[in-house]
């Protein structure tokens, strides 16, 4: 998904956009909250400020805070990694080396940190960033659970629910608050093994 895709619905019509201006009021955005500026001191002005634009610039593109934000974290997710169909455990290795992989990018970390802090506050915020960045993850997830219950890669009373849980958790645990240092580059494998003991008929 791209910058302009996220948040077509939220901007107004107006002059042709420069992606150049798009690019730094992105980058000034996510540059601030990485600088530990929570969503409720960020401010219009400052991103202007930082990215050298105008105002009127950003408000071009977004009708307010919430909606610059949401598109510049969205710009933190990786494109949801392709699927082989080949095996449950390929595909579920997959996705969670997908998360292995952004939790190691240092201003990925601190800036979703930063910004899942203040869910309470912004709602609305949370709630489009979960729709677009989080639940097509979810969601690629539950289809691989639910394809392997239909083929018998798994049993069929699997709780698909509990299932997702365990194996999501148990990769935010280690991004969180596993050992200091880089993560094993075969732990997805190693998590997706220990579950399948489970889960597998």
């Amino acid at each position: 998904m791209t910058i302009q895709d996220a948040s077509q619905a939220t901007r107004p019509a107006g002059r042709p956009r420069s992606e150049k201006a798009e690019k730094a009021i992105i980058e000034a955005t996510l540059d601030l909250i990485s600088e530990g500026m929570g969503i409720s001191e960020l401010s219009i002005e400052a991103i202007a400020s930082r990215a050298g634009v105008g105002k009127t610039t950003i408000y071009r593109r977004w009708s307010n805070k919430e909606d610059l934000v949401v598109d510049a974290l969205v710009t933190l997710k990786a494109p949801l990694p392709a699927l082989s169909g080949e095996s449950v455990r390929a595909d579920l290795i997959t996705l969670l080396d997908a998360m292995r992989a952004e939790a190691g990018m240092g201003r990925v970390r601190c800036v979703m940190n930063i910004a899942m802090s203040e869910h309470d506050r912004y709602p609305r915020l949370m709630e489009r960033f979960f729709k677009t960045a989080i639940e097509p993850r979810r969601q690629a997830m539950r289809d691989t659970l639910e394809r392997g219950v239909a083929n018998g890669e798994l049993r069929a009373d699997v709780d698909v629910d509990l299932a997702m849980a365990l194996l999501s958790g148990a990769m935010t645990w280690f991004t969180k608050w596993g050992p200091e240092g880089d993560l094993p580059a075969d732990l997805a494998e190693s998590l997706v093994d220990h579950a399948l003991r489970g889960l597998a008929p």
